[in-house]
């Protein structure tokens, strides 16, 4: 006896809602406002994965005599920028819109420019990274500044916090960038 099993569930396709839309939601923002929140989001959550992309290949690529510190610095810092994003998706499906999510409409979304696949020094890599953090840090304000005006305060609350690790990992690739160091010069030079 035969046995066979057909998965209609690969070939048939029910959308429960459409990229781009936002319906009614249950947190009693009006829909309007919440269109515009729901598409700052999603600005600001295309923006979290372009810079954890960056990060996580630097993760990847980070060579030297500090390596070790770099390799975990970055972890931590794109796991703190992955976490954020995740609430940013989570808060727009609550207001009833659609989380971006696919790599091209990532790309299309972001306002920071990935720094592309090639490898750079590490100054070099931690300059890109603080410069889009700035980038960032400017765009998350002016979304906290809508939420505020458009009385979504929950929303403003959870951009704040966010905002408050953005601007801590930002400050410490600052640090990271100053002239000072306990690494010896013999110890940079090519042999």
């Amino acid at each position: 006896m035969r046995v066979y099993c057909s998965n209609t569930m690969s070939t048939q396709k029910t959308v429960r809602q459409s990229a781009d839309t936002v319906e009614e939601n249950e947190l009693r923002l009006d829909q309007e406002k919440a269109e515009q929140i729901v598409d700052a989001l999603n600005t600001e959550l295309a923006n979290a994965y372009v810079l954890y992309h960056q990060l996580k290949k630097h993760h990847w690529v980070v060579e030297g005599a500090e390596f070790l510190p770099l390799h975990e610095f970055l972890e931590e810092a794109y796991e703190h920028v992955e976490e954020g994003a995740d609430e940013i998706a989570e808060r727009a499906q609550a207001l009833g819109g659609v989380p971006v999510s696919g790599p091209t409409n990532l790309e299309d979304r972001a306002t920071v420019e990935f720094e592309g696949e090639d490898v750079y020094d590490v100054r070099t890599m931690f300059r890109n990274d603080l410069e889009m953090y700035g980038d960032m840090i400017e765009s998350m304000r002016d979304s906290i500044e809508l939420a505020e005006n458009l009385g979504d305060h929950a929303t403003a609350e959870l951009l704040r916090q966010i905002l408050v690790t953005l601007e801590e990992d930002g400050h410490h690739f600052e640090h990271y960038l100053e002239d000072d160091t306990l690494v010896l010069e013999e110890a940079t030079k090519d042999r």
